[in-house]
């Protein structure tokens, strides 16, 4: 099949005028054809040469990992292709009684159906009914892809004990191109279809499909943490940017969506029980986010692969959103909030930190975590944010400086950590409690590294038993070696290698802004937490890193701007946690490069890495 692909091409090739289709459409003739060598794709002219083919064919078969993303674990890749077209996939699924398992397997098969008819380069363009009518070998229109999938446990909802991995086989015989999967659970089966897809590519001359004609996968995830945080407080952004986060998330096996949805700046959310929060806290009428809403996107997330985990930063990062507190006799939920001059207060404007003085906080933050807990089914994480407070905003507060006198607590600078800790561990135990009246289980909390986390404190009010620690500080931080050492377990996003928002004008001020140099690909997928934990400690620390996170935090980001910072970037860490390579990203280039290709064609607006010509001569783009 891959020399009937070449003579194809090739026929197209020895004339100079343009081919044109059954249908009515032509493209160009080229003169070059491609050729594996040492595990690269090379561009050769196609005149009076032999066993070239497509550069897409010569992708998909050259090298031990072909264009897979992110590579498996043990895979074996064929050397030829099968062309088909779409409309002959054929799908089986076994899962027993498990109905609601099969109905996700099922949505999934939909998914991948439709991420197979976007490799077509017309997709969006040109009416569905035609597109596919460039193909008129009748070997082509005839030859059926029948995906097999068994699913054995009924487990459908995500958590950090989930078994995502699979077996993926294919074979061909007779035309038919048999794909066999099998998985532990909808999982791990929805993981071996994103790379069954990633098996296929647009076959340039036959205007079809093309499969491998055979291969054979054993993958399972490196860390069952693999990261992506969104913030959506300090610009929103719309469902529809979050379900193309998603699309790209799903395609690049990364599996926890962070939520960090309020903030000093906002609070769109909208809560049935609390509706002034989003009355006071939406920059408009338009932009919150409603229970409903928040279900879609968990339900459009878990056929995905990817769960949802909120974040209500606290007890800083709040502000806009708590002001109806006099008017409905609460009193002053918030203390510092838009206060002037913003550099005495906060780390950027607006400024705002909960007001410890006032019990009804405890009240409000009660209200809004069971209003969480409805809407997040299940919640197995939580983030409770807990970074970046400000001393300077509650020790000049008259209001907290007198009710810290009238408590004999003190005015010292440890005295002011300790009412910090105890509002820690009442939001803990308010979050148990709503968990505990949906008969549920206390979520996991995780919790940024700041003051509170550091030695002499940590121990004494975050239980490692109930909390992991999110270091976002850099990689040389030695906080790091000590929660280790202590037992905590912790989830890294350093921001020396992975703040995706860092490399920009600053947003106040001028120059360069605060987290700068940008973070390149390169930079991100070389980033590795056991090799970080075993400079700090000597050991990789496998039982404690349960993973990472990239981090796209909002100052200067909207829906206009989203994908591109996000993508292809991003996907870098999903092989960095997937596959935990021991080589370098050199190596992974030309496979980066093309599933750069492979989420545009998905609907992912992600950045270009390379002119085209570096994609087409693989291993020249260097220095």
């Amino acid at each position: 099949m891959g020399l009937r692909s070449c003579l194809g091409v090739l026929m197209c090739l020895t004339s100079l005028i343009p081919c044109t289709s059954p249908a009515g459409f032509f493209q160009l003739p080229s003169p070059w054809g491609w050729t594996c060598e040492n595990g690269r794709s090379v561009k050769k002219d196609a005149g009076g040469m032999e066993n070239l083919v497509t550069l897409n064919t010569c992708k998909l078969t050259c090298g031990p990992y072909g264009m897979l993303w992110p590579r498996p674990r043990e895979v074996m890749l064929g050397k030829t292709v099968a062309t088909f077209l779409p409309d002959k996939v054929s799908p089986i699924v076994t899962c027993g009684a498990m109905k609601e398992t099969c109905a996700m397997v099922d949505e999934a098969l939909v998914i991948f159906q439709d991420n197979l008819q976007r490799y077509h380069p017309d997709y969006g363009t040109r009416d569905k009914a035609t597109l596919w009518q460039d193909s008129y070998n009748p070997h082509t229109v005839t030859h059926t892809l029948q995906v097999d999938v068994t699913v054995s446990g009924g487990e459908r909802d995500l958590n950090l004990n989930t078994d995502e991995s699979y077996e993926l086989s294919v074979s061909t015989k007779e035309g038919v191109t048999l794909a066999i999967i099998i998985a532990d659970n909808f999982f791990g089966a929805r993981h071996a279809l994103e790379t069954l897809s990633q098996l296929v590519e647009y076959h340039e001359s036959e205007g079809s499909l093309m499969i491998v004609t055979s291969a054979k996968i054993k993958d399972v995830p490196a860390f069952r943490y693999r990261g992506l945080l969104l913030d959506t407080a300090r610009n929103f952004m719309s469902v529809e940017t979050i379900e193309r986060t998603l699309d790209a998330m799903a395609a690049s096996k990364l599996n926890t969506l962070h939520l960090h949805l309020t903030d000093s700046h906002s609070f769109p959310l909208y809560l049935p029980s609390l509706p002034n929060l989003a009355y006071y806290g939406a920059y408009d009428s338009r932009k919150f986010y409603t229970p409903e809403t928040l279900r879609h996107l968990q339900k459009y997330a878990r056929v995905r692969g990817v769960r949802l985990m909120p974040e209500i930063d606290a007890p800083a990062h709040v502000g806009n959103g708590f002001q109806w507190g006099p008017k409905e006799g609460l009193g002053n939920l918030t203390v510092c909030a838009n206060q002037e001059p913003w550099q005495e207060f906060c780390v950027e404007p607006p400024c705002g930190q909960f007001n410890l003085a006032n019990p009804h906080v405890y009240n409000v933050l009660g209200q809004i975590y069971r209003e969480l807990v409805d809407i997040f089914n299940p919640m197995d994480i939580y983030h409770y944010g807990g970074d970046e407070v400000n001393l300077n905003c509650w020790n000049t507060t008259d209001e907290i400086v007198q009710w810290m006198m009238n408590n004999n607590f003190g005015l010292t600078e440890n005295s002011y950590y300790e009412q910090w800790g105890v509002f820690q561990e009442k939001a803990r135990q308010l979050l148990a409690n709503a968990t505990l009246a949906k008969a549920r289980p206390e979520p996991l909390g995780l919790i940024w590294t700041s003051h509170l986390t550091e030695q002499g404190r940590n121990e004494r009010y975050l239980d490692p038993n109930k909390y992991v620690i999110q270091i976002w500080t850099t990689k040389q931080d030695p906080v790091i070696k000590q929660l280790l050492e202590q037992g905590y377990r912790v989830i890294f996003s350093n921001h020396d290698a992975w703040y995706l928002d860092c490399g920009f004008g600053a947003w106040v001020g001028e120059g360069n802004n605060w987290c700068s140099p940008y973070k390149g690909w390169q930079l991100i997928y070389d980033n590795s937490p056991h090799e970080i934990a075993t400079q700090l400690t000597g050991n990789p620390q496998t039982q404690s890193i349960l993973g990472g996170e990239v981090a796209m935090w909002s100052e200067q980001t909207d829906d206009a701007s989203l994908d591109a910072k996000l993508w292809p970037r991003s996907a870098a860490l999903g092989e960095r946690l997937w596959s935990n390579p021991t080589t370098g990203w050199y190596d992974a280039e030309p496979r980066f490069v093309h599933h750069r290709q492979r989420l545009v064609s998905r609907g992912i607006n992600a950045d270009r890495i390379q002119p085209e010509w570096c994609h087409q001569n693989e291993g020249h783009c260097y220095l």
